[in-house]
């Protein structure tokens, strides 16, 4: 046992030299770089936990995207691709692009409009001091579960490829992470996440082109898959069977379309305060609305450079080929697709900068969940609950110590996920239980204004319990379907349950008066409202977002129809 550990070992370890170092030893210091220039334009709490509402589109667009492009999202997506082929391009067409074109079109208008500093404060706005409670205290919980992941992942990545002990590389990002977000705030945490965008595509393209390059291009790829463990079946995205677990076809569909591109998707892209925070530190309401779909089209493209790589990885890695036939691999498993491809493809000096990418994706997304955590606990939880009335000084402070308390925590719960057998299949779960409620909750209280407040906090609660008891009916077998198919349903369970709880409560108690909910329903918000005040630059053709919105969903039924 102890010999085929040590096989696998090797087979993984990445072998760098020093330039390599340099490169991963030169980001670090960039990053930390950013951290302190960003910290001379904090003065208040505002400018700490929300960059002053300065940032402009393109900016805030860059680092909506970077802050979702988590390496557990682009190593748990190659391993999709190559256990599934094409299939899981429906985690970035259907389950999140249209989702992201809500959230620009619709909802931003409602958040940044409103002048909230989070998605807790307009539910206390929208409905009561209650619901924005408990959001918070949820969200709260979730944001340092999710951190934890990003830090277990990456942990066991610095393991895998540099034979670092999961002891040292777990504390080690978390303090890179720490320093940069203590000091400089969310400044720091978006302008470094636009830098980790592009160096994360500084891997994935050059990946992608060499891989390309080895399998004789994108007709050797798809001939080679074709005739390989899955067979041309992997070469269509339809109707998605072997990835949902469900075998029934329209079912399988239906699971993908409801479960993943409604519930899912719009649950998590439109309610999850880790990317929304992104948009509502734009400088103005124009650009706060073209933050998410800005952020869209390099999503839309995204598959090409990251379930592509994990079709290569199947046909050029000899271990993941006998894994994807059912032979013996020698302990890989399909999460080792994007590296081992790195190490088969990549000569030293790139690999310096693929290491650089992983760990740029990986402190991305543990950077958007501790910079929203500290946001939502010091505006929704200290100062609206424990300490409400201090000077602004102070709640800087407070900001800055509970930067550290997330980071600590987040290493307690990095050691949590370790228990989990597949972090994706944790993460998806996660959603249907703290996002799908949400969601609904958002749905019925934007459209309905005869929601009422004890409705909105009654409904989510219930909504989260029966996500939860979905997945305690998968886990025990109770319902025979996989993890994934598992999230889909308790997703969708959830959002059905927030609607008829919050409804039946609706009816039974009494709503706000309709001159309280001018700017926080849709019905009751002039036009003019929610486009906002035009500023210098922002009325240009080219920056309408509908333009942009109808554009990038234009450009996703074009990809569909290229790969089918």
């Amino acid at each position: 046992m102890t010999a085929v550990a040590a096989d696998t070992a090797d087979v993984l370890r990445l072998h760098l030299d020093a330039v390599d170092y340099l490169l991963v030893a030169f980001y670090f210091t960039l990053v930390l770089g950013v951290g302190l220039m960003a910290k001379r334009s904090v003065n208040t709490s505002l400018d700490f936990l929300l960059s002053g509402r300065s940032m402009p589109a393109w900016i805030t667009g860059l680092a909506f995207i970077s802050a979702n492009m988590g390496a557990i999202g682009i190593i748990g997506q190659s391993a999709n691709g190559l256990q599934y082929g094409i299939a899981p391009v429906h985690y970035y067409w259907i389950g999140a692009v249209p989702a992201m074109v809500f959230l620009g079109l619709v909802m931003m208008p409602f958040y940044y409009g409103s002048g909230v500093r989070s998605i807790a404060e307009f539910l206390h706005r929208r409905f009561n001091r209650t619901t924005q409670r408990v959001q918070a205290v949820v969200f709260t919980v979730a944001s340092v579960l999710i951190a934890g992941i990003n830090l277990f992942s990456l942990g066991l990545l610095l393991e895998a490829l540099l034979g670092w002990p999961l002891q040292v590389g777990i504390p080690v990002a978390a303090l890179v992470v720490l320093v940069y977000t203590a000091v400089g705030g969310l400044t720091a945490a978006i302008y470094n996440e636009v830098l980790q965008f592009f160096t994360i595509l500084g891997l994935l393209i050059p990946v992608t082109v060499a891989g390309l390059a080895r399998v004789g291009g994108w007709n050797g790829l798809m001939d080679k898959v074709a005739h390989g463990p899955g067979g041309a079946g992997q070469l269509s995205s339809w109707p998605g069977t072997s990835m949902t677990g469900i075998a029934d076809p329209f079912l399988s569909v239906l699971g993908i379309v409801f479960g993943l591109g409604f519930v899912l998707s719009f649950g998590s892209w439109t309610t999850n305060f880790a990317e929304v925070q992104r948009a509502m530190s734009a400088k103005s309401m124009s650009a706060a609305r073209r933050t998410p779909l800005i952020g869209a089209f390099p999503k839309a493209v995204l598959p090409l450079v990251i379930v592509v790589p994990g079709m290569i990885a199947g046909v050029l890695v000899p271990q993941l080929s006998r894994l994807k036939s059912g032979a013996d691999a020698g302990g890989v498993t399909y999460n080792n697709a994007l590296s081992l491809l790195m190490k088969e493809v990549l000569p030293n000096g790139m690999l310096g900068v693929a290491v650089a990418g992983l760990l740029a994706a990986f402190m991305a997304g543990m950077a958007s969940n501790v910079s929203s955590f500290n946001t939502v606990f010091t505006y929704d939880v200290w100062q609206d609950w424990v300490r409400p009335g201090r000077d602004d000084r102070y709640y800087l402070k407070v900001g800055r110590t509970v930067t550290v308390v997330g980071c600590v925590v987040a290493i307690g719960t990095a050691f949590l996920a370790a228990g989990a057998s597949n972090l994706m299949d944790y993460i998806q779960m996660l959603g249907s239980i703290f996002n799908a409620p949400l969601f609904a909750t958002f749905v019925l209280g934007l459209f309905w204004k005869r929601m009422s407040g004890t409705a909105a906090w009654t409904g989510n609660l219930s909504g989260a319990a029966a996500a939860v008891v979905i997945d305690q009916l998968v886990r025990h077998g109770v319902l025979l379907v996989s993890p994934q198919a598992g999230s889909f349903i308790g997703a969708s369970v959830a959002f059905v349950v927030v609607v008829l709880v919050s409804a039946l409560v609706s009816l039974a108690t009494r709503p706000r008066p309709d001159e309280e909910l001018v700017g926080l329903v849709w019905s009751l918000t002039p036009r003019q409202m929610r486009r906002g005040e035009s500023v210098l630059g922002d009325d240009a053709w080219y920056r309408s977002p509908g333009l942009l919105g109808v554009s990038v969903l234009a450009l996703i039924v074009v990809l569909y129809v290229l790969v089918g």
